[in-house]
C-alpha cells in the first residue's frame, strides 16, 4: 500500500475519485472561492477554522499555505489556532499548531 501525501489530499484522491475532484475544482475553486461576497483572506480564515473544528487535520497543510498566499500572516494563524482551543478543544488546537509549524515554520520574532 502506498503512503498518502497529505500535503494535497485532493491530488492523492484524484486517481480514485476523479468525479469528486471535479466537484472540488468546479464549482468550489472556480466559483465559490472567487465570489466577491467574502474576501479570499477571510475565506481562508473561515476554512482553516472549520477544518480545525471538524478534525480534518489532513487538509490543513494545503489550506494553511493558501491562507498565507491570501494574505493571512503566521501570527494571525497562531492567534486563530489559540482562539479555536476554547471552542473546539485543546487537542484539536495543539494538533493544528503542530501541523502549522511543520507546514509554515515557526513564527519569526519580527512578524
Amino acid at each position: 500500500m502506498s503512503k498518502i501525501d497529505f500535503t494535497s489530499p485532493r491530488e492523492a484522491a484524484r486517481a480514485f475519485t476523479p468525479k469528486l475532484t471535479g466537484f472540488v475544482e468546479e464549482p468550489l475553486y472556480s466559483r465559490v472561492w472567487p465570489d466577491a461576497d467574502l474576501a479570499p483572506r477571510d475565506r481562508s480564515l473561515v476554512t482553516v477554522a472549520t477544518l480545525i473544528a471538524g478534525g480534518h487535520a489532513e487538509e490543513l497543510p494545503a489550506h494553511l499555505r493558501r491562507a498565507v498566499e491570501n494574505g493571512v500572516t503566521k501570527r494571525e494563524l497562531s492567534g486563530l489556532i489559540t482562539h479555536m482551543a476554547f471552542y473546539v478543544g485543546f487537542p484539536a488546537a495543539i494538533t493544528a499548531s503542530a501541523i502549522a509549524n511543520a507546514t509554515l515554520g515557526a513564527i519569526e520574532e519580527a512578524e
